[in-house]
């Protein structure tokens, strides 16, 4: 059986990383999105198990000993992990796995498992990019600004990623993300 992709979808906060791996779900057949966990609160809607593993400190922390994770992260003081084991059970079911994580884990992940795929997704401008992160009403001004320090720091990063996807319009934003992926499957079989 062949060994399916692992695919980094990463950037600042904001970007629309999350609306992108829901139109690649609709579009682009077996594909897995792992699951991340994280000891932040739920905001509105989110449910546990489906939008993140919401995990008290104590179990995050003993998870992380334990060698649990592919990647962890500390982002705006809560910490964020990727669940090693379902990952790796999907990739050697030939599935396609995206990982949706923030570029301190993609960085992690791209160190561990050179074989996956980073792609950086970015607003089109900073302007944007807070116009976004306020629209979302999760966070206060200060905590926006706070989001737009991290973006700047992060966005030094691109050159480190194997594709940069300027998300200024979700239908052509996806439709590059289905290009990518698709030409990993070609690469794959020649």
């Amino acid at each position: 059986m062949t060994r399916g992709d692992l695919i980094i979808i990463s950037g600042p906060s904001g970007a629309g990383k999350g609306t992108l791996v829901k139109e690649l779900l609709a579009r682009v057949p077996r594909l897995w999105v792992s699951v991340s966990a994280t000891t932040r609160p739920p905001r509105p809607g989110e449910r546990d198990g489906i939008d993140y593993f919401f995990l008290p400190e104590e179990d995050f922390a003993r998870r992380q000993r334990a060698g649990e994770f592919l990647e962890t992260a500390e982002v705006h003081g809560r910490h964020y992990g990727t669940l090693r084991e379902p990952v790796e059970g999907h990739i050697a079911a030939g599935e396609r796995v995206i990982l949706e994580i923030d570029p301190q884990g993609a960085a992690q992940v791209g160190r561990n498992a050179p074989e996956s795929v980073l792609v950086f997704v970015r607003a089109p401008s900073e302007d944007e990019l807070r116009r976004r992160l306020a629209k979302r009403g999760s966070e206060t001004a200060e905590q926006v600004e706070t989001r737009m320090r991290t973006a700047q720091r992060e966005l030094r990063l691109v050159d480190t990623y194997d594709y940069v996807v300027i998300n200024d319009d979700v239908r052509r934003a996806t439709d590059e993300l289905v290009h990518i992926i698709d030409s990993l499957a070609e690469k794959r079989d020649n």
